[in-house]
C-alpha cells in the first residue's frame, strides 16, 4: 500500500502516513488510537464542565465509562445496518472494527438514550447532564474524525479546490471511489491518485467553530438543555452539507436517500422547534415576574 497523502494546493505533502503504529511484533491501529484520544478529551472537558457548574465530576466519569460502551456498539450496530448488503457476505467484518466503520450519528443516538438512563438512575437533572456531557461529545468529534484521515475514509468526491486531498488509489476501499473519481484519476510518478473532499477536516473544523460558540454562550443559556439543543442544531446543519460531498454515504434500504442527511434534517428540525417552544416560555415566565414585581410596587406605593 501507498502511504502518501497531498495537499498540492496547500503544499502539503506527506509521504509516509501509516494506518498502524507498531511496538515490538504488536500494530496498534492509528484510527483507534484517535478515537481513544478523543473519548479521553471529551471526558475531561465533561468532567471541566460539571466542577464549573457545581455538579460531581465524579457521576460524569461513570457516565463516560458506560456511555462509551454503548455509544461504540451503537456506532456499529448503525453502521452495519446501512451497510447490510455488504456484510451479509462478510458476515465476520461486522466485528472487524480495526477497518473502521462507526457511524457517528448511531453512536450519539445510543449516548442520548444511556445518559437519559443513567441520569434517571442516579435522580440527575437530565437536561443539565446532556448540556455538560455535550461540550465533552463534541470535542470529541472533533478529535475522532482525524481517524478517518489515517484511514483514508469518509472523504468526498472530486474537487479541485483550496483544500483538495490525494489520496493513493491502492489504500482506499475501491467501493468509496466513485464513477467521478474513477473519470479524474492521476498519476504522480507512476502511482495513480484520487482527489477528493477531505470531508473529515471539514467537519472537524465546523465542529470547532461550534465548540467555541457554545463555550462562549453557555454563561448566558436560558434553560437547561439548551446547550445540548444548540448543538444538535448546528452540527446537523453542518452535517447535512458535509455528508452530500461524501462517497460512502449509508443510503435507506430501497431509496436513494443518504440516512445520515435524513436524520440530520430531522434533528434540526426538532432541536430548532424545542428551542423556540423554550425561548417562548424563558421570555413569558420573564414577563410574568416582571409584572408581579411591578403590581408588588404598584401596591406598596
Amino acid at each position: 500500500m501507498t502511504t502518501s497523502i497531498y495537499f498540492p494546493h496547500l503544499h502539503i505533502f506527506l509521504e509516509n502516513v501509516g494506518k498502524t503504529l507498531r511496538i515490538g511484533n504488536f500494530e496498534i491501529a492509528l484510527y483507534g488510537i484517535v478515537i481513544a484520544c478523543g473519548m479521553m478529551a471529551g471526558i475531561l472537558m465533561a468532567v471541566h464542565e460539571a466542577k464549573r457548574t457545581g455538579q460531581k465530576p465524579d457521576d460524569y466519569i461513570d457516565l463516560a465509562i458506560i456511555a462509551i460502551i454503548c455509544s461504540i456498539i451503537g456506532a456499529r450496530i448503525y453502521y452495519v445496518v446501512f451497510s447490510w448488503d455488504y456484510y451479509k457476505d462478510h458476515f465476520g467484518h461486522i466485528f472487524m472494527l480495526r477497518e473502521g466503520g462507526l457511524a457517528i450519528y448511531g453512536g450519539v443516538i445510543a449516548a442520548i438514550i444511556t445518559t437519559y438512563i443513567f441520569a434517571k438512575v442516579k435522580k440527575m437533572n437530565f437536561p443539565l447532564v446532556t448540556d455538560t456531557a455535550g461540550l465533552g461529545l463534541i470535542l470529541g468529534q472533533i478529535i475522532g474524525r482525524w481517524g478517518n484521515f489515517f484511514n483514508r475514509e469518509a472523504f468526498g468526491g472530486y474537487t479541485d479546490g483550496l483544500f483538495a486531498m490525494q489520496l493513493p488509489v491502492d489504500a482506499v476501499r475501491p467501493q468509496d471511489i466513485s464513477q467521478d473519481l474513477s473519470e479524474h484519476i492521476i498519476q504522480i510518478n507512476g502511482i495513480e491518485y484520487i482527489q477528493v473532499h477531505p470531508t473529515f477536516l471539514y467537519e472537524s473544523l465546523w465542529n470547532l467553530a461550534l465548540l467555541i460558540i457554545l463555550l462562549v454562550y453557555r454563561k448566558h443559556k436560558k434553560f437547561d438543555g439548551e446547550i445540548f439543543l444548540l448543538y444538535l442544531l448546528g452540527y446537523g446543519i453542518g452535517r447535512f452539507w458535509i455528508e452530500a460531498l461524501r462517497t460512502d454515504q449509508l443510503l435507506i434500504g430501497g431509496t436513494d436517500l443518504p440516512v445520515s442527511r435524513v436524520l440530520a434534517a430531522v434533528l434540526v428540525m426538532i432541536s430548532g422547534v424545542l428551542l423556540v417552544v423554550n425561548w417562548i416560555k424563558v421570555k413569558r415566565g420573564n414577563c410574568e415576574v416582571t409584572e408581579q414585581v411591578q403590581k408588588r410596587a404598584t401596591k406598596k406605593s
